[in-house]
């Protein structure tokens, strides 16, 4: 027995800005947003990990973000995530030839130290290779503040349930593409009580 989404109108109300951002940002709501909406509270944690992680202040500036996110979509096969974070990585770099050069990020000439270690972390947490080697530790707080290396395990740790989104889809019902894929479109349906997306709504994906 599979689990299927919802009708809109079970969902809380306040879940729908969420949802709405979404559809502006997306095109349509995607799987995972309308399977952890199951879970209100579940699906609120979510969203504000995701706007921590985002925030104006964090320690680890937005490309880094997206490059880190980006690759543990790779590592995980999650290919919308791959997509979401490969447009914000050109977008906040400036160009593609990062996202280009991330399958020979160690052999390319293209990142930075700071980059490479933080490349070199991702693969390590989503491959569950611990503990952590002494090199790779030194070559961290070679790079990140103890604060940042933090907010950068946290950063892969949110990347992760990527995995397990696609993971769940046998249970989901959304077996070929994931949960993190959106909806199949549908004849436009106005929801009860509609209203303007929330200014900076997090998506709840995995991306």
């Amino acid at each position: 027995m599979r689990i299927p989404e919802k009708p809109w109108w079970q969902y809380r109300w306040y879940l729908r800005p969420f949802f709405w951002n979404q559809r502006r940002k997306y095109g349509q709501v995607l799987k995972s947003a309308l399977l952890w909406g199951r879970s209100p509270r579940v699906f609120l944690g979510v969203a504000s990990l995701y706007g921590a992680l985002e925030r104006k202040s964090s320690p680890l500036e937005p490309a880094l973000r997206s490059l880190v996110s980006l690759h543990v979509a790779q590592l995980n096969a999650c290919r919308f995530c791959v997509d979401i974070n490969s447009a914000l990585l050109e977008a906040r770099a400036g160009s593609s030839s990062k996202s280009e050069a991330l399958p020979r990020w160690r052999d390319s000439g293209v990142f930075s130290e700071r980059e490479q270690a933080a490349l070199g972390y991702a693969e390590v947490i989503s491959r569950g290779e611990f503990p952590v080697s002494e090199e790779l530790t030194r070559r961290l707080h070679g790079c990140f503040e103890d604060d940042a290396i933090v907010e950068l395990t946290a950063l892969i740790a949110f990347q992760i349930l990527s995995r397990a989104d696609s993971r769940a889809s046998s249970a989901s019902g959304s077996a070929r593409a994931g949960p993190c894929a959106p909806r199949r479109r549908r004849r436009a349906r106005s929801l009860p009580g509609r209203a303007s997306p929330a200014r900076g709504a997090a998506p709840v994906t995995t991306a």
